[in-house]
């Protein structure tokens, strides 16, 4: 029962942090003319939302596996044949969305982060190099979230 609800409050912050940073952030960003107003929206953001997304898949990956525990333990050897497919898709859909997450906030919003905090130059050219991968990751981050809860429901059926 608290796995449960712990996914559930992991999978609202992670929905809602990459969610909001496709309908608040980045379309402030495009409003924002100024390299400087944009620089510190994006690195301020960034900067609350790579702890948030990271924390938020790490609940949902460990409570995942707990329930996933229980489920095998509940229907013993019957659990590969009632939810093998499923749960197979399901896991690789997570995996997926767990390279494409760190890609985007390890390998991209981090290194930014740390560059803005630094005080280090970024150029208009890089700052909107910076926004359009993290942007660009976060719809198929989206779409694969979706269809991972998707397959996780069915499992629950």
């Amino acid at each position: 029962m608290i796995a449960s609800t712990l996914h559930l409050i992991a999978l609202t912050a992670y929905l809602g942090a990459v969610a909001g940073l496709w309908t608040i952030v980045f379309p402030s960003y495009a409003a924002v003319r100024s390299h400087e107003s944009r620089l510190k929206l994006l690195g301020r953001s960034l900067k609350i939302y790579n702890p948030v997304q990271c924390g938020a898949l790490g609940v949902l990956v460990l409570t995942g596996a707990i329930q996933v525990t229980d489920l095998k333990d509940a229907y013993r050897g019957s659990f590969a044949q009632a939810f093998g497919a499923t749960l197979g898709w399901k896991l690789v859909l997570a995996f997926i969305l767990i390279l494409l997450s760190t890609y985007q906030s390890m390998g991209v919003a981090l290194r930014f982060v740390r560059r803005y905090d630094g005080g280090d130059a970024i150029t208009p050219a890089e700052l909107d190099s910076i926004a359009k991968r993290v942007r660009g990751s976060s719809l198929p981050l989206l779409v694969i979230a979706a269809a991972t809860v998707w397959l996780g429901l069915e499992l629950r059926r």
